[in-house]
């Protein structure tokens, strides 16, 4: 005794039509036994095709029930749904539906892969059914190179990939020339004879009469059910199998395997998407391409601008610490202190935090070389002057110790100076200066002196500062200290030791200092924000970008709603479809990212062979991070399109040519 595996009782399908509805399926009562092979049949119009939709659980019935070996479909999820799609029932279309990207053994695989079955193994068994079939010499042609009776046989693999207890044919002969329709009757009555239930849709008689059971139907009502008794027996004599109680399992969860298989589908699926629309592709990764191009680029000028910057500011001292005598700035000092001396300096000298410690004073003078006359400053400088301020001598020498001892009538002039008073081809070294009424002889001529505000056209000579005091300013207290710290030091732990060691020397705080770690600092702050502000911009183009994506994937799936529809009647759930979509929107976005960084890489090489003062300099992080927002950006701009391929409806979808 055959028991009823598909049940239909007092099935009702109705769709909206404007304001009113048409019920295309009216009362719809039937059962189908296991094992039977079946033809419904009826005029175009009819709603046959509309049951068949319900019967392989792409569609649901406005009311009634639908049971599926006792299972109320009703009562199952989307997932559920797919997995009866996807593991007991096997389509055959008129259209054969086969994705144009993959060949034929490609085809056949995809209700495997959705399945979780391993590579190995659904591979084995593709190549079986296509040899089966008779297409083992075209296991790898695409669609396009096959026949019409060669692509419904990689259909009819297909259907059988993971079983096919339930194969459904709709109108599978209705594309095929007459002898090529003969070859598909023939192999549907082979898998009725192993076991199969065979439901076939269609208008044409000939095609019913090979069923054991002829169901028809006209204006959404079965008119006669009848059993061709003569082809009932012939197929019961050929039958390999009685068919017992149908045990259908149905376990909504999926494994890590069918998990990580979908994630290899849907990676494989992306790169032939993009491979097969290139112009398309690029287009869309343009936006993203520019954006992490801009933002690399932008992150490795801003750094590669503060190095330079703080390189440049080096030589100004920017990490010395400056004593003035008297109170904090802008105050009058009534009661003036102990004056800063010498010996303050070399005090400060000998603490671990200092390099190197010079005194200094400062005045206007008129310099004369022969008939020549000019004004020009005049600082008094310890021996360690340059060194505190990295000043280095482009010709002659620097003071000593025994110039500051000995109080030397040694003169070391800038490039302005030399300028001024020298010709080119000229040495001035040891050439006799007269500064005001005192002479002195050049030891000395400094490299071009930074300025903080640019260059200075003024003229500056040094002289030891016990002359200037002595001989030149007659007697009077330093004018400034200022201390070089250590590069391994703390600036601002430094200028509390200075406070504390001065104020103890001094008995009160009667000095105030300038600490030029702040224009570094300043520096910095401002070249973060500057950057910060113009990466902010390059944020804004990756945004665009990211609109950009999110528009030419919801294109994409507008186009690909007939795939979609093939994947869910073989099986996908929504989260797998889902998934792909989403998967080549992140790869879209990620191989754009790379190739924006490796845009941004060449810029930096450019700039680098023309420009040969100033890098670029890139930092792993900022090309991580890139990355990541690169991903990110297809994650956010490529779910929507996602989740609106994923809630398609298979019915509507499969409509869709």
């Amino acid at each position: 005794m055959q028991t009823a595996l598909l049940t239909l009782t007092g099935l009702y399908r109705r769709f909206p039509s404007g304001e009113d509805t048409v019920t295309v399926l009216k009362n719809i009562n039937l059962e189908i036994a296991a094992g039977e092979m079946v033809a419904l049949v009826g005029p175009s119009g009819s709603g046959k095709s509309t049951l068949m939709n319900i019967l392989g659980c792409l569609d649901r019935p406005s009311s009634g029930s639908y049971h599926v070996a006792g299972h109320a479909t009703a009562e199952l999820e989307a997932d559920a749904l797919a997995q009866l799609r996807r593991e007991h029932f096997g389509f055959i279309f008129q259209r054969y539906h086969l994705l144009p990207d993959l060949d034929a053994i490609g085809n056949v695989e995809i209700p495997a892969i959705y399945a979780g079955k391993p590579a190995a193994a659904r591979r084995q068994r593709a190549y079986a059914l296509l040899t089966r079939l008779g297409l083992a010499d075209r296991t790898h042609h695409r669609p396009s190179q096959l026949s019409g009776g060669q692509q419904q046989r990689v259909s009819i693999a297909r259907s059988l990939m993971n079983g096919g207890q339930v194969i459904l044919a709709d109108e599978p002969t209705g594309a095929l020339d007459s002898h090529s329709g003969q070859e598909v009757i023939k192999i549907l009555q082979e898998l009725h004879a192993e076991g199969h239930t065979v439901i076939i849709v269609t208008h044409d008689m000939q095609v019913a009469k090979y069923a054991q059971r002829i169901i028809e139907i006209a204006d959404g009502e079965i008119v006669g059910d009848r059993v061709q008794s003569d082809v009932a027996a012939a197929l019961a004599t050929t039958s390999a199998t009685t068919v017992a109680r149908p045990t259908i399992a149905l376990d909504e969860g999926s494994s890590w395997r069918a998990t990580g298989a979908s994630l290899i589908e849907a990676c494989k699926m992306a790169w032939l998407s993009m491979r097969s629309h290139r112009l398309r592709s690029f287009l869309t990764m343009l936006g993203i391409i520019i954006g992490i191009a801009s933002v690399v680029s932008i992150v490795a000028l801003g750094e590669g601008s503060r190095r330079q910057i703080l390189k440049e500011i080096s030589f100004l001292g920017t990490n010395t610490i400056t004593i003035y005598p008297g109170k904090d700035y802008g105050e009058e000092d009534k009661a003036p202190g102990r004056p800063l001396i010498s010996a303050d300096a070399d005090a400060l000298e000998k603490q671990v935090y200092a390099d190197s410690a010079t005194p200094g004073v400062s005045t206007s003078t008129t310099v004369r070389y022969r008939n020549l006359s000019v004004s020009a400053t005049l600082k008094g400088v310890g021996e360690q002057h340059f060194r505190v301020h990295g000043i280095r001598m482009a010709e002659g020498m620097s003071f000593t110790v025994d110039s500051i001892k000995h109080q030397m009538q040694e003169i070391v002039i800038d490039q302005n100076t030399r300028r001024k008073l020298f010709k080119p081809a000229d040495n001035p070294i040891g050439q006799v200066l007269m500064l005001g009424n005192i002479p002195g002889r050049v030891i000395g001529v400094a490299e071009k002196e930074q300025s903080a505000f640019g260059s200075s056209s003024s003229l500056t000579l040094w002289v030891p500062y016990t002359t200037a005091l002595t001989r030149i300013m007659g007697q009077g207290p330093l004018q400034s200290i200022t201390v070089r710290i250590s590069d391994t030091a703390s600036p601002s732990a430094a200028e509390q030791s200075i406070i504390k060691l001065l104020t103890q020397r001094h008995g009160s705080k009667d000095f105030f200092l300038y600490n030029s770690d702040s224009i570094r600092k300043t520096i910095e702050s401002t070249t973060a924000t500057m950057t910060l502000l113009v990466a902010m911009i390059a944020v804004i183009s990756l945004v665009v970008g990211g609109i950009g994506v999110m528009n030419i994937m919801l294109v994409s799936v507008t186009e690909r709603i007939a795939e979609i529809g093939v994947r869910m009647a073989v099986g996908a759930r929504q989260g797998d479809i889902m998934r792909q979509f989403l998967i080549e929107a992140v790869l879209v976005c990620l191989l754009g990212g790379i190739l924006g960084i490796a845009l941004a890489l060449g810029i930096g090489a450019i700039f680098a062979h023309f420009i040969s003062s100033f890098q670029m300099i890139y930092s792993l992080t900022s090309v991580v991070v890139a990355c990541t927002c690169s991903t990110l950006i297809g994650i956010i701009f490529g779910f929507w399109p996602a989740r609106n391929a994923a809630r398609l409806d298979p019915v509507e979808a499969l409509a869709r040519e």
